[in-house]
């Protein structure tokens, strides 16, 4: 039977970003296989269906890096400016990302900015580590 490791509610640490950023929407912490593992801003649902699409986009954006001869291949940050907002994707671990929508008056260098800052600060917390399979009991 394959399990997830439980993980503590991290839903908490992403207010300070949601509400210190103005225009902040939403914000997901998903696994590399989009895997909704935290969020603010939004219903459980909602957060599935971003952390969904995250994943596929995430995995677009490592095939286009692995395309640049002297970097590492890996994904970093995606910006996508979208009618009404901005979408931020970032790297936020080993196999965990940081999503953002945010409204269209949002100041994208002090997004960026707070993004990292929790990137760094709670980083060890946004780590998806792989499942394992373990015998039923």
């Amino acid at each position: 039977m394959l399990q997830q490791q439980q993980r503590p509610n991290m839903d908490w640490m992403l207010q300070d970003l949601a509400t210190s950023v103005p225009c902040t929407r939403q914000v997901v912490v998903l696994s590399a296989d989009g895997l909704r593992m935290a969020q603010y801003g939004t219903d459980a649902d909602t957060a599935d269906r971003l952390a969904a699409a995250c994943a596929g986009l995430q995995s677009l954006s490592a095939a286009v890096a692995a395309e640049f001869p002297h970097g590492d291949g890996r994904m970093r940050l995606v910006v996508i400016e979208i009618d009404g907002g901005f979408f931020y994707l970032m790297a936020a671990g080993a196999g965990a990302y940081l999503a953002v929508l945010a409204d269209d008056g949002v100041d994208a260098g002090l997004m960026g900015q707070r993004m990292r800052d929790l990137v760094l600060r709670i980083g060890e917390h946004l780590t998806s580590p792989p499942r394992v399979d373990r015998p039923a009991p």
